[in-house]
């Protein structure tokens, strides 16, 4: 997903002028993911550019009812995540053409459903340059990662990570499993703590929990998506951001100019469109070896410049 793509026709423009934006989200608010789309959209609804309200932890089965009564509340801009409910929401955007839509999905627009566009956390660019850090910081070479789910979305993070960690540590091996669970920090804990005794002295962070067993172990750990710096200062070394306030306001803006269109807005989480970062070191500024950081730098302008491009390898990560 190199490009932006659109299909379909365009929207009316809208005539309020404060967007009446709704979000649907399966999970609780301070869930990693879900945290930044929420984040984005408080900062737009403080600047005065939306109205925002939000439903969370909405099951699958509620997903489309909730879908129909914001639209029928009057909201404009249904945001969420739809990764289990993919047939039923794009039934409900069919039903809504004067709505727009945009949602965390794994496949792509359709121009039969033009007023429904997908996003998702395109952050590999931020992952690789993490593991560039942790293949430094790990002294046994042995990481652990935990994940979610082995789809897409996690994937291809977990693989850009790894092809950092092989940049700085080209021997190091990877202890890889995946809880069946978008929230479930003890599940998430115990995973790692095996790891830790497989001899891992380095973790992967994808899932809440897994931070904390490497508190408890005295290991190091890798942040996703979200910043836990402050909260782990002795633990996690770096960490990958992604921020979904240019995917957001993207959206905003073609909804408000009535240019709404079905598309594919993963490109807005790229590094070159500042939809990801690497987080400030925090305790660890200094501790990473200043030729690693030098490296990072190199690599992180690459990115930008489009001289140097991460591979986005959705495929399932076995451990070795």
């Amino acid at each position: 997903m190199t490009a932006l793509a659109a299909v379909g026709m365009p929207m009316r423009v809208f005539a309020q002028e404060v967007l009446k934006v709704a979000a649907i989200y399966t999970v609780p608010v301070e869930q990693q993911w879900v945290s930044r789309i929420h984040k984005a959209a408080n900062a737009a609804k403080d600047r005065g550019d939306i109205e925002y309200v939000y439903s969370e932890n909405t099951s699958n089965t509620d997903y489309e009812r909730v879908m129909r009564e914001y639209c029928e509340a009057g909201h404009k801009l249904i945001i969420g995540e739809v990764f289990g409910v993919e047939d039923a929401a794009r039934v409900v955007a069919k039903d809504y053409p004067d709505v727009a839509f945009l949602m965390g999905s794994s496949f792509k627009p359709d121009d039969a459903v033009p007023n429904f566009s997908v996003f998702d956390n395109y952050i590999q660019d931020a992952s690789y340059l993490t593991g560039i850090i942790a293949g430094a910081m790990s002294k046994s070479h042995n990481i652990g990662m935990v994940g979610g789910y082995p789809i897409p979305e996690v994937n291809r993070l977990m693989n850009a990570f790894m092809a950092g960690v092989k940049e700085t540590a080209p021997d190091a091996k990877f202890q890889v499993a995946f809880i069946g669970s978008w929230f479930d920090p003890p599940k998430a804990k115990e995973t790692a703590f095996a790891q830790i005794d497989g001899g891992a002295d380095l973790l992967y962070a994808e899932r809440f929990g897994v931070s904390d067993a490497a508190k408890e172990k005295g290991v190091l750990a890798i942040g996703n998506v979200i910043d836990t710096q402050a909260d782990y200062p002795d633990t996690v070394v770096a960490s990958a951001l992604w921020h979904f306030e240019p995917t957001l306001d993207k959206a905003i803006a073609e909804v408000k100019a009535g240019s709404f269109k079905a598309a594919d807005y993963g490109v807005y989480s790229f590094m070159k469109e500042g939809g990801c970062s690497l987080a400030p070191l925090g305790t660890f500024e200094g501790k990473v070896p200043a030729d690693v950081m030098a490296k990072v730098a190199e690599k992180e302008k690459a990115i930008k410049d489009g001289s140097f491009t991460v591979e986005i390898d959705d495929g399932e990560p076995k451990s070795s």
